[in-house]
């Protein structure tokens, strides 16, 4: 792994919107918002469904605190 994005990054460059994302994903555009924020709190699952969705590798993104 060479790098790690954001997950608002990785969003931004998937050409998606915040409700666009969130309504892909299956939850709500706050669950979203919040998770960029704190992107330690999504859970593995939803890491890959967001990694399938944005089109770039997991380990591109980061999920940390």
């Amino acid at each position: 792994m060479d790098f790690q994005i954001s997950l608002k990054a990785a969003r931004v460059n998937a050409n998606l919107t915040l409700i666009e994302a969130a309504k892909s994903l299956g939850i709500g555009k706050d669950t979203l918002m919040k998770w960029e924020r704190n992107p330690g709190y999504v859970n593995p699952i939803y890491q890959k469904k967001i990694s399938e969705a944005y089109k770039i590798p997991i380990d591109c993104i980061f999920f940390g605190i």
